[in-house]
């Protein structure tokens, strides 16, 4: 039985996200109240996932299903409704895993496990980090994060000047908190072992835990 998603808030954030749990194959019905929005959705959408109604009205969630949803995304362009959304899913209906959209940064302190969200969503938030991290982390390229950024799948390419260039991968005596997965040197794709030599201009990818992010660009990057 594919997992249940009730996303409410169709407009392009709730229409893009439907669209991904769909492809993905799981099952979501969306909740719209706008009038006007509803003949737009059920063009952009498979007209069974679209629900019309007011996702802070109990009867409607009902409705929709939200008894047996897995997960609800609050992702309304109003915070109060989201946060009214998250409470009842969660007091209401004990709804498993919450998701709330955060529209302004100044409500960010609203969203918490006691408001019944579990996940906030917080753009602005989410951009100053990825640049703050871009900017102290060089040239490192994060392609995936994991347990919530507690791990993070990252690409380097290692400098001519970097510590790395010219080394086996054994010793560089890299922590049990940096696992390299892949080497990428020419287009090829080469599985790394204690005794490979990297070069420069490799392209090294690893699954790297969020403390020791700064001391693996460190050993590939540039010598400061």
């Amino acid at each position: 039985m594919p997992m249940f998603i009730i996303v409410v808030g169709g407009g392009k954030v709730g229409t893009y996200l439907a669209s991904l749990l769909l492809s993905e194959g799981y099952q979501v019905k969306v909740i719209e109240m706008r009038d006007e929005e509803i003949p737009r959705l059920q063009r952009e959408l498979p007209p069974e996932v679209v629900y019309h109604g007011n996702g802070t009205d109990p009867n409607v969630l009902e409705a929709a299903g939200i008894r047996n949803a897995n997960v609800v995304a609050a992702v309304t362009g109003a915070d109060e409704t989201n946060l009214v959304v998250s409470s009842l899913a969660r007091f209401e209906f004990n709804v498993a895993r919450i998701i709330g959209r955060v529209n302004n940064p100044k409500n960010a302190w609203l969203y918490t496990p006691e408001m019944g969200v579990d996940v906030a969503l917080n753009q602005a938030d989410l951009m100053a980090r990825l640049v703050a991290e871009e900017m102290s982390l060089g040239d490192m390229m994060t392609l995936l994060k994991l347990r919530k950024g507690q791990y993070s799948l990252v690409e380097e390419k290692v400098h001519p000047a970097s510590i790395a260039a010219g080394k086996a991968v054994r010793e560089l005596n890299l922590p049990a908190e940096i696992v390299l997965m892949a080497v990428i040197r020419k287009g090829e794709l080469i599985v790394p072992h204690g005794d490979l030599l990297l070069q420069p201009a490799d392209e090294v990818l690893a699954l790297v835990h969020a403390g020791r992010l700064a001391q693996f660009a460190a050993a590939l990057g540039r010598k400061p």
